[in-house]
C-alpha cells in the first residue's frame, strides 16, 4: 500500500488558500485604488466648476456698471462733442467702482479719444482696432492682451443712446473699455474669492500632476479666440486612502500566521470582516459596518472608522450645506441692507436738493421736512440695530440688573406705544394684566425687557392694518416665572418661514415685509436679550390669521419691598424762565444746530469748544444753570470733564449729549455723574423737556 503523503494537499491548500487572499487583496486594492482616482477626478470636476462660477460671479460687476454707462445719451454726447470736463466730473471717477485700472474711449471711426490711467498702466494707446470690429458683432465682450506692463484683462462694450438698451436699434457711437491688469494685486483677489493657490503659466507651460492637489486651469484668450497664457487655480485635495491601504498589509499579516490553525478561523475572522470591508467601502452599507464593529481586533476599529467616516462625511455635507445657506442669506442680508439704507438716504438728499433748489411754499417745506425727520430717524434706527447685533455677536452684552416697578414699566410702555398707532389703520390695542399681581418690584434689566416689548409690539403694529394687537403678562409663581404674551390679527407667517424667523440674516420676504421695511434684525435681538436675562421665546402663526409671541424671563424679587404703582408723567408745557446755558460742542454744525433749535427761547447761550473750556466756565461763572455737555471733545472728554466740575459745583445739572445708544454707554454715563442725557440726532422735543426738567 502506498502512503498518500498529506504534505502536498495541505502545501496546496495553503497555496490555494493565499492565492485566494492574494486575489481577494488584489481586487480589494484595485476597488480602492480606483475609488481614490475617481473621488480625485470628482473632486478636480466639482472644482473647475466651482471656479468658473466664481469667476463669473466676479466679473458681473463690471458688465453691469459697464452696461449702464454705455447706453447713457450723455456718454454718446460725449463721444461727438469730446468734452473732457464732462468725462472728468463722470467717468473719471468710476475708477474704483470698475475696479479697473484703466478706461478708455474710442469714437465710432475707432480713434482714440480718451483714458483714464493709474500708476500701474501706463500705456497710452493699446486696445486694436480687431478688437473694435470684435465688438461690433457682440457688443460687450471680455478678452485678455499683452501690454508692456503684462497681461490685462479688458472688458469692453458698444456705445449705445438709451432708448436702445440691448444695443441692436442703432450702430456704435463709439466704444468704452475697462482694463485690469493682471498683477500680484488681481491675482491675490482671485485667491481670496476662490479659496485656491494661482500660478500664472505660459501656454506652452505643462502642468505638473500632484496626488493631493486638484487643479483648474482658466486659459486666457485674445478678442479671436486665440489662448496668450492661463490661470492655474490649486487647491488640497484632502481624502487620503493610505490609512486603509495599511490596515489591508496588516490583514495579510494576520491571514497568513491564522491561515495554519484552521480553516474555520479563517473563514471567520478574516474571509467574513474582509467581505464587509468591501461591503462597506462599496455600498456603505450600515449593516456591513455594525457587524464589522462587533468582530474583534482590527476589523472593529475599521468599523469604527468606517462608522466615523460617515458621520465625518455626513457632518461635512452638512457643514457645506450650511456655509453655502449662510453666504446666501449674508448676500441677501447685505443687498437687504443696502436697500434700507439707500431708501431714507435718497429721501434725506432728494428733499433737501428739493429745499435749496426750488421754490416751495411753506406748507410744502414743512412737509419735505417732516419726511427727511422721519427717514433719518429710520436711518439711525437702522444703524442702532446693526451695532446691536454686532455686539451680541461679539459677546460685548451683559445684563445690568436693577429693581423696576413691573406694572409701571408695562403701563407706561402701553401708553407710549398706543399714541404711535397710524390713524389710518383701526387696531384694537388693550392691555391685559396679570391676575395675580407682583407682590413686590423685581430684579431685571429694565432696558433690555422694554426693548424686547417694543420690538415685538411694534412688529404685531407693522403688521396688523385692522383687528387687534393684545399685550399680556402673568405672574408665575410656581415657576419662579413672568409670561409675555402678544397677540395680532395682522398677515401671519408662513409656515415654510417659521424655522428662520430668529435668524440673524434671514427675513421674512414676502408683499407685507417689502412694505413696512428694515432689516429683520428686530426678532433676532429680542431672542438674544431674553436668552442674556435667562428666559425663552417662541411663537405661532398663520396666514392671515395673526400671530402669537411668547417669552418668558425668570421672577426675582426684591425683599420686603412692597409694590407703589407710579403715576405716568404727561407732557408739560415748556416753563418760562430765563436761563444760562453752556453747551459743550467742538463741532461747529451741532452747535448752530442748537442755536436755532433754542432761538425762540429767552435763553443765554454760552459755548466751550472742548471740555477745559467748560471746566473753566463752569468755576469762574457761578450763573451757569444747565449743561449740556458732549462726550466727545479734544482737550478734555466729556467724561473727564464732568469729574472735575461735580466736586466744585455738585448742584449743577450736566447733561450728556452722545452719539452712543446702547444701553452699556447708557449706564456708563449715568455712573459718570451726569443727570441725563440727550442721544445725536438731536430731537427739539427732547431737549426743552430737558430742559424744563433741570
Amino acid at each position: 500500500m502506498t502512503l498518500k503523503k498529506t504534505s502536498p494537499k495541505i502545501l496546496i491548500l495553503v497555496v490555494s488558500s493565499s492565492v485566494v487572499f492574494l486575489l481577494l487583496y488584489a481586487a480589494l486594492f484595485y476597488y480602492i485604488n480606483k475609488t481614490e482616482k475617481e473621488a480625485y477626478q470628482n473632486a478636480v470636476e466639482l472644482f473647475e466648476s466651482k471656479i468658473n462660477q466664481l469667476l463669473v460671479l466676479e466679473s458681473k460687476p463690471i458688465l453691469t456698471a459697464l452696461n449702464n454707462d454705455t447706453n447713457w445719451d450723455e456718454f454718446v454726447n460725449f463721444i461727438a462733442t469730446k468734452d473732457k470736463s464732462w468725462y472728468e466730473e463722470t467717468i473719471n471717477n468710476e475708477l474704483e467702482i470698475y475696479g479697473a485700472d484703466y478706461l478708455g474711449v474710442y469714437d465710432r471711426d475707432k480713434q482714440f479719444i480718451m483714458r483714464t490711467p493709474t500708476p500701474v498702466i501706463k500705456t497710452l494707446d493699446f486696445v486694436p482696432e480687431k478688437a473694435m470690429t470684435y465688438l461690433d458683432n457682440v457688443r460687450m465682450g471680455r478678452f485678455y492682451l499683452k501690454i508692456p506692463e503684462g497681461i490685462v484683462e479688458i472688458t469692453g462694450a458698444t456705445v449705445h443712446p438709451s432708448d436702445d438698451p440691448f444695443k441692436n436699434k442703432s450702430e456704435p457711437s463709439g466704444y468704452f473699455f475697462a482694463v485690469r491688469l493682471i498683477n500680484a494685486d488681481f491675482i491675490q483677489n482671485l485667491e481670496t474669492i476662490t479659496s485656491s493657490k494661482i500660478k500664472f503659466l505660459a501656454t506652452n507651460d505643462r502642468i505638473p500632476e500632484e496626488r493631493h492637489i486638484v487643479s483648474s486651469v482658466y486659459l486666457l484668450k485674445d478678442f479671436q479666440g486665440k489662448p496668450i497664457g492661463k490661470l492655474l487655480f490649486e487647491r488640497k485635495f484632502d481624502v487620503y486612502f493610505e490609512n486603509t491601504i495599511n490596515i489591508l498589509y496588516a490583514i495579510i499579516i494576520v491571514f497568513i500566521v491564522y491561515l495554519f490553525v484552521s480553516v474555520f478561523y479563517t473563514q471567520k475572522l478574516i474571509y467574513r470582516p474582509l467581505y464587509m470591508v468591501r461591503k462597506a467601502l462599496q455600498n456603505e452599507s450600515k449593516a456591513a459596518i455594525a457587524e464589522l464593529k462587533k468582530s474583534s481586533g482590527e476589523f472593529s476599529y475599521i468599523g469604527n472608522l468606517f462608522e466615523e467616516n460617515n458621520n465625518q462625511k455626513q457632518a461635512l455635507i452638512k457643514a457645506k450645506i450650511k456655509a453655502e445657506e449662510g453666504d446666501l442669506l449674508k448676500a441677501s442680508f447685505l443687498a437687504n441692507l443696502s436697500h434700507e439704507i439707500r431708501t431714507p438716504m435718497n429721501a434725506i438728499n432728494g428733499f433737501t436738493e428739493l429745499i435749496l433748489n426750488t421754490d416751495i411754499d411753506k406748507k410744502e417745506r414743512i412737509e419735505y421736512l417732516n419726511v427727511i425727520q422721519k427717514n433719518g430717524q429710520n436711518l439711525v434706527s437702522i444703524i442702532d440695530d446693526l451695532i446691536e447685533m454686532s455686539k451680541i455677536d461679539s459677546n460685548q452684552v451683559s445684563p445690568n440688573f436693577s429693581e423696576i416697578n413691573l406694572e409701571s414699566c408695562i403701563v407706561e410702555l402701553y401708553k407710549t406705544l398706543k399714541v404711535t398707532i397710524p390713524k389710518t389703520k383701526t387696531i384694537k390695542f388693550k392691555l391685559i394684566k396679570s391676575s395675580v399681581p407682583a407682590e413686590n418690584n423685581i430684579i431685571t434689566d429694565e432696558i433690555k425687557l422694554k426693548q424686547v416689548i417694543i420690538n415685538l409690539l411694534t412688529n404685531a403694529i407693522k403688521y396688523t392694518d385692522e383687528g387687534f394687537v393684545k399685550f399680556k403678562y402673568e405672574i408665575d409663581e410656581e415657576q419662579n416665572l413672568i409670561h409675555f404674551t402678544i397677540q395680532d390679527s395682522g398677515s401671519g407667517i408662513e409656515e415654510d418661514h417659521h424655522k428662520h424667523v430668529f435668524d440673524r440674516f434671514k427675513r421674512v420676504e414676502n408683499d407685507k415685509s417689502i412694505q413696512v421695511g428694515g432689516l429683520g434684525l428686530g426678532l433676532s435681538i429680542s431672542k438674544a436679550y431674553i436668552e442674556i436675562l435667562g428666559g425663552t421665546i417662541s411663537f405661532e402663526s398663520k396666514m392671515g390669521e395673526g400671530s402669537t409671541f411668547y417669552f418668558s424671563i425668570p421672577l426675582q424679587y426684591v425683599k420686603s419691598e412692597p409694590i407703589i404703582v407710579k403715576p405716568i408723567k404727561e407732557k408739560e408745557g415748556m416753563k418760562s424762565a430765563n436761563k444760562t446755558i453752556l453747551i459743550a460742542e467742538d463741532d461747529n454744525i451741532n452747535f448752530l444746530l442748537f442755536q436755532k433749535m433754542m432761538k425762540d427761547k429767552d435763553f443765554e447761550i454760552i459755548r466751550a469748544k472742548n471740555g477745559q473750556e467748560a471746566v473753566d466756565i463752569c468755576i469762574s461763572n457761578s450763573n451757569i444753570d444747565l449743561v449740556l455737555m458732549d462726550i466727545k471733545m479734544p482737550v478734555l472728554n466729556g467724561f473727564e470733564a464732568v469729574e472735575q466740575i461735580r466736586p466744585i459745583r455738585p448742584e449743577l445739572p450736566i447733561i450728556a449729549q452722545t452719539a452712543y445708544s446702547s444701553s452699556e454707554d447708557k449706564m456708563k454715563i449715568e455712573k459718570a455723574g451726569f443727570d441725563d442725557y440727550i442721544t445725536k440726532p438731536l430731537s427739539r422735543e427732547r431737549l426743552f423737556e430737558l430742559i424744563d426738567k433741570y
